[in-house]
C-alpha cells in the first residue's frame, strides 16, 4: 500500500503559493510532514482528505484517484483536522455512534461493537457518558482519532494533533498513533520536531510550500554528521554571531545562550562538535544552510 504525490500545485486567490510541484511516495506505516506555520501542511493534508481542489497535480492511493475520486477515497479515509469541534453537550458514546451511523454502520448491534471497541482502544471507554465539553485537550483528540478510525480507514491524516497538549496527554495520544500506524498508513502534519522523531518512519521537510527533503530521519541526521557546531555566548554577541556564522538553533542554556551553527569546518575557537539531531536538520533545512536540502529521496 503506497500514497502517491506527483507534482501538486497549489495558489490561493490571494497569491499564496501553498503548494509548488509537491512530490512524495509515502508507504505503510507513520509518515512525518514537517514544517513550520505557513509552510504548506494543512493545505497539503486538505486536498488529501478532499476537502479542497489542487490547481494541478496528482495523487493516489493505491489505484483510488485521489483527486478525482473523492467518494471512494472517503471510504477509506480518516481525518483528525487541526481544529476539531465538537458538540458540548453531548457524550462521546452518543456522538461517536452518530458518525458511525454516518459512515455507513447502519446495523444497531454491529455500531455498539464498533463504538465500544474505539473507545476502549483510545482509552475514553470510562468517560463515554461524560460530555464532550467536559473532555480535556488530550481527551479530545483521542475522541477525534476514535471517529478516524470509523470505517476501518486506510490512510489516516492527523494535522497538529499535539499542538497545546501536556506531556502526559502528548505521550498516550503517542502511544495510540504508534499502535494504529502499524497497518495503514499514517500521515502526521506537525511543527513539532519530537512528534515525529519519536513515531515516524519516514518523513518530509516542506517549507514555503516546496518539499525540502525526505527519507529515513535517522539516515537524514546521520548525513549531517561533523557539520554542526555549538557554543554558549552572551545575548549580547548573538547579533554578531549571526552575522558571521551560518546559526541554525538559538535556545536558553543555564540562564546562557546556545547556538548550534552550520558549517563544513570548524568554526571558530571555542565551538564544539554537537552530534546532530532531527531538530538540527529541521532548522538547517529550513534556513537553506543544508545541503542535504536538496537531496530528495
Amino acid at each position: 500500500m503506497e500514497l502517491r504525490i506527483d507534482k501538486l500545485s497549489k495558489r490561493y486567490p490571494n497569491g499564496v503559493q501553498a503548494l509548488q510541484d509537491v512530490s512524495l511516495r509515502i508507504p505503510q506505516g507513520m509518515f512525518g510532514l514537517l514544517g513550520p506555520n505557513g509552510a504548506g501542511k494543512s493545505t497539503l493534508m486538505r486536498t488529501l482528505a478532499t476537502l479542497q481542489e489542487a490547481d494541478s497535480g496528482n495523487a493516489s492511493l493505491d489505484g483510488i484517484n485521489v483527486l478525482k475520486d473523492k467518494d471512494q477515497l472517503r471510504r477509506v479515509l480518516g481525518y483528525l483536522p487541526q481544529e476539531f469541534g465538537v458538540y458540548p453537550k453531548v457524550s462521546a458514546e452518543v456522538l461517536l455512534s452518530h458518525f458511525a451511523a454516518l459512515k455507513g454502520i447502519e446495523n444497531s448491534k454491529e455500531r455498539r461493537e464498533v463504538v465500544e471497541a474505539l473507545l476502549q482502544q483510545t482509552n475514553l471507554w470510562e468517560h463515554r457518558k461524560k460530555p464532550l465539553g467536559g473532555f480535556s485537550g488530550g481527551m479530545k483528540q483521542r475522541f477525534g482519532i476514535a471517529q478516524a478510525l470509523l470505517g476501518n480507514p486506510r490512510l489516516i491524516i492527523v494535522d497538529e494533533p499535539t499542538a497545546g497538549l501536556d506531556p502526559e496527554e502528548r505521550v498516550r495520544f503517542h502511544n495510540l498513533l504508534s499502535a494504529i500506524g502499524e497497518n495503514i498508513i499514517v500521515i502526521l502534519s506537525t511543527h513539532i520536531v519530537s512528534d515525529v522523531s519519536d513515531l515516524c518512519g519516514r518523513m518530509a521537510v516542506i517549507h514555503q510550500g516546496r518539499v525540502m527533503v525526505t527519507g529515513e530521519p535517522a539516515a537524514l541526521v546521520a548525513g549531517l554528521q561533523g557539520k554542526v557546531w555549538k557554543k554558549v555566548i552572551h545575548s549580547s554577541e548573538l547579533a554578531a554571531h549571526r552575522e558571521r556564522f551560518r546559526v541554525i538553533l538559538i535556545r536558553l542554556f543555564a540562564g546562557r545562550t546556545l547556538i548550534h551553527v552550520w558549517s563544513d569546518t570548524p568554526p571558530d575557537p571555542g565551538f564544539e562538535a554537537v552530534t546532530p539531531d532531527l531538530e538540527d536538520l529541521y532548522f538547517a533545512t529550513i534556513r537553506g544552510y543544508s545541503q542535504i536540502a536538496g537531496q530528495v529521496n
